[in-house]
């Protein structure tokens, strides 16, 4: 018996979903798995210095502490991961290594609804143990983004286009209400926050510099006339809080939103480095366009093939519309679920509160997000420094692979690539370091020499054995000036601040021991 035609099968049946969206499908899903890459690409590389055993968070120690205060089956719904299994070294690596398999495949489109499942569950995995350093909006985006793709991608090995598989529509509108959701909040958490960088349209007079981890082009729209960066920090709320609002509007209207925010998008990835966030939206984008803008970019070859609408009196075997019925029905529950939560948290920041249960059951899950980028800009450039040293008189410098550190050395452009542990220091540089437990704990791993979190670093000052004592400096960075530039060839200058965090040493018997204190440092933000 055919399910009957509704605005329930109109939302969540495939075969009742919309036929004129293949390309841009075939496009976003496309991104989606090279968006995956980047993200596995980078953990590759760092995992085991972030929440290895030898790391500075170590996934276990996380996750069983998790368990004492939750319990053991409150905290496997809190932190769905596959390190409940295990958190060795290896096992990490092959979460890692069989997520960035999947990401290549999805890229492929082989078997896309099946490898970006596989993306989703390692990608949650990493994000469920890792603490701080997975504490980004722009990881919410990627498993929202994520879990409503795979209502979106076609079935089958080797699905082409798809056009036997049409999207669910519900999960097309939500990928929608994302893209508009983390523009129009990020507009509102602008106005509501109250700083004076908004309201005075000052925010962007030195955005470039203090932005997490800058670029060689950010320098230089850094030194761009004040005319430029008041026009921009009007142009940001312009687009956030009016421009998106294209989107409920015809097509021929959304089009024009897609120009619009494709072209703000590509400064804003060239002048600074937020990992793979920019990607995201940019690449949500592309669902804003349809098959009869796209198609002629596609030669006529390899065109998606006209699709029929389904026939009324199609009929079905038992078996099979009993699974059609049971998938109809999960995915009316997830993704309503998902509308409810997303749109609750929405009115809230309007004051307007719906019941918020249906919200925090989801939350381990990070697919049903509040987002809200820059609410208050920060008015100074800071970083920390790990500094050893085996006599508490004469330091030698960890220098970092990606953060600003070294005067003469140009910032670099490497997003969606995700350095972790700098982007986390940037962070903890804003704040104390009793409220950032990642600076001692990363002291203590280098006292002990410990070869991951080493691996985080560009080189090790003390490759025979490890310093007897290491300490944390604060420095507030500045850019040089044009004239400063060419005549030292430094992108930057610095001055030194103090001591961030105590010194700390070793004990003969291996226990951890402050030699100094900190310095009273002034408050900076």
């Amino acid at each position: 018996m055919e399910l009957p035609r509704s605005p329930v099968r109109w939302l969540f049946d495939p075969q009742s979903g919309p036929r004129n969206l293949l390309i841009p499908r075939w496009l976003f899903l496309r991104a989606l798995g090279a968006i995956y890459f980047s993200a596995f690409i980078s953990l590759l590389f760092e995992i085991k210095g972030l929440i290895g055993p030898r790391g500075i968070l170590p996934a276990g120690e996380t996750l069983q502490a998790l368990a004492v205060v939750l319990g053991h089956s409150k905290a496997l719904w809190a932190a769905p991961t596959f390190f409940w299994i295990s958190a060795s070294s290896h096992t990490i690596s092959a979460v890692v290594w069989v997520g960035l398999i999947a990401s290549v495949a999805a890229f492929l489109n082989l078997g896309p609804r099946f490898s970006l499942l596989i993306c989703f569950a390692c990608f949650l995995s990493f994000a469920a143990a890792a603490g701080d350093f997975s504490a980004y909006q722009s990881d919410g985006m990627l498993l929202e983004a994520g879990f409503l793709s795979l209502f979106l991608a076609p079935r089958g090995l080797l699905p082409g286009w798809g056009e036997k598989s049409p999207p669910i529509r519900a999960a097309y509108l939500l990928l929608l209400w994302e893209w508009f959701r983390i523009y129009f909040q990020s507009g509102v958490v602008k106005i509501a926050s109250g700083d004076p960088g908004w309201h005075h349209l000052t925010a962007m007079d030195d955005y470039y510099q203090n932005s997490p981890l800058p670029t060689w082009i950010g320098y230089y729209a850094n030194h761009a006339p004040e005319w430029v960066s008041h026009t921009s920090a009007a142009a940001t709320l312009v687009l956030e809080l009016g421009i998106v609002f294209m989107l409920f509007f015809p097509r021929r209207v959304r089009l024009v939103c897609f120009c619009i925010v494709t072209l703000w998008e590509i400064p804003v990835i060239l002048t600074g480095n937020y990992a793979f966030l920019n990607y995201i939206v940019l690449v949500l984008g592309f669902l804003l366009l349809d098959d009869l803008a796209l198609s002629r970019f596609v030669p006529a070859k390899w065109k998606p093939a006209a699709i029929e609408e389904p026939s009324a009196t199609h009929a079905s075997s038992p078996i099979k519309n009993a699974f059609q019925t049971s998938g109809l029905a999960v995915s009316a529950v997830l993704l309503t679920w998902i509308f409810y939560a997303t749109s609750a948290q929405l009115l809230a920041m309007f004051g307007l509160n719906l019941p918020s249960t249906p919200v925090r059951a989801l939350d381990p899950f990070r697919i049903a997000n509040q987002y809200g980028l820059f609410a208050v800009v920060t008015h100074g450039r800071y970083e920390i420094e790990f500094q050893g040293s085996d006599d508490g008189q004469n330091w030698t410098p960890y220098v970092f692979r990606y953060k600003p550190q070294l005067l003469n050395e140009a910032p670099g452009i490497y997003a969606p690539y995700q350095p972790r542990f700098d982007w986390n220091l940037w962070f903890a540089s804003l704040g104390e370091w009793q409220q950032n437990d990642i600076v001692p704990l990363t002291q203590q791993r280098l006292l002990q020499n410990s070869p991951d979190v080493l691996s985080l670093f560009r080189a090790n000052p003390f490759p025979q054995s490890p310093p007897r004592y290491v300490r944390t400096v604060l420095w507030q960075y500045w850019f040089t000036s044009f004239d400063e530039k060419h005549s030292t060839g430094n992108w930057w200058r610095r001055k030194e601040l103090g001591v961030y965090s105590p010194v700390l040493t070793l004990t003969s018997d291996g226990r951890l021991a402050e030699a100094a204190p900190a310095d009273e440092l002034t408050p900076h933000d």
